[in-house]
């Protein structure tokens, strides 16, 4: 640790920045939680779900039960997390009155339907993105959730589990940029196609480009410029070098306008093979007063390691090391599940992430 805090000193001098030291120096103590929910996870067709459960359980919940059809991914779930009981079905675990919510991370044209059970079922929803796949799917989830009253969460992981990115956060409360003018999120990922089940490649399944990758993006740009209305100025997707997948999109980009700025998203399916990671993840803040950059993922010229932040305005320039910062989304979701508040994300931002993200879809240009 010393050497690695002495190298980024180094090189932070090198490059013109000032590193806070506070901030990197600063540990994470991982103490024993006491439970306070009980919740079981239904459909595990994406890898999130670890992300996820161990958000909640680190929130105060305590795993219950599983089920999944596929029974290779079903063992490694219960590799990881030996104490859960597999189910023999769904239904069991709706019906069980002592579980108060549901994770899923299943393939992403059931998501919604699957949400509109859980709810009806009395239970509040927290699922992976895309959490929803059709303006039809979310016209239906708005209805039930006003019905019922429970929670239906998207885990935008891009944000939920990024240490800078929440730390950037912060920093725009305190006012460090001035008022946000624009976001410029950037998505990129690694195709892997062998690894891919078939539903990776059939865009009625996983929703289109747009849909999927992209709904980290809207996200962020609605958190960080605090829009709570927003439009599409424009959107566009293509198939540009995956033809064997005609179902498939490769490209997409987004133009927002926003009551708190605007916003512009660029997801595709292109990282190399020669990067340390799945995607070289990047946000823009810019502010009136300076600007935030995030590099989420890795600092390709120096780091292989991501949750990095580089902040300038009318004061200094800067570097965080932001990998030693708290995350506070499992606990503030267990908090809402209990006290029936929105303090991890409120609905109405959840649904409006995912209304631009499939209006985006709909409506592209393609290339």
């Amino acid at each position: 640790m010393p050497q690695r805090r002495e190298f980024l000193k180094s090189t932070a001098a090198a490059s013109g920045l000032m590193m806070l030291s506070s901030f990197t120096e600063k540990q994470e103590t991982e103490l024993p939680v006491e439970t306070r929910i009980r919740f079981s996870v239904i459909n595990i067709n994406h890898s999130h779900i670890y992300g996820m459960c161990n958000a909640v359980i680190k929130g105060g919940g305590e795993l219950i039960a599983v089920y999944a059809k596929e029974p290779e991914l079903l063992a490694a779930f219960v590799k990881a997390y030996p104490q859960v009981k597999q189910a023999s079905s769904a239904k069991e675990i709706l019906e069980d009155n002592s579980i108060q919510v549901i994770l899923s991370s299943g393939i992403p044209d059931e998501r919604g339907p699957l949400g509109i059970e859980v709810m009806k079922h009395g239970k509040d929803y927290l699922v992976d993105k895309p959490g929803i796949t059709t303006l039809e799917q979310l016209a239906e989830v708005r209805k039930v959730q006003k019905e019922t009253k429970r929670i239906y969460s998207i885990m935008f992981s891009e944000r939920f589990e990024n240490k800078a990115t929440v730390k950037a956060g912060e920093l725009i409360k305190a006012g460090a940029i001035g008022k946000v003018v624009q976001t410029i999120g950037l998505g990129p990922h690694r195709m892997s196609p062998k690894s891919r089940p078939e539903w990776f490649f059939d865009k009625k399944r996983y929703g289109g480009i747009i849909c999927d990758i992209g709904s980290h993006q809207f996200d962020q740009f609605l958190f960080f410029t605090g829009s709570t209305s927003a439009e599409v100025v424009a959107s566009q997707t293509g198939n540009v070098n995956n033809k064997q997948y005609p179902q498939f999109e490769d490209f997409g980009d987004v133009m927002l306008k926003g009551n708190g700025g605007g916003g512009y998203i660029r997801v595709d399916w292109f990282t190399p093979d020669g990067l340390k990671t799945w995607g070289d993840g990047r946000l823009t803040i810019l502010g009136s007063d300076g600007f935030i950059e995030i590099r989420k993922n890795i600092d390709i010229a120096r780091y292989g390691s991501g949750n990095h932040l580089y902040m300038a305005n009318n004061k200094e320039t800067i570097y965080l090391d932001c990998n030693n910062e708290p995350l506070p989304f499992g606990k503030q979701f267990v908090d809402d599940v209990i006290n029936r508040t929105e303090t991890a994300m409120p609905q109405a931002h959840c649904f409006l992430a995912t209304e631009l993200a499939l209006k985006a879809q709909k409506f592209a240009k393609k290339i």
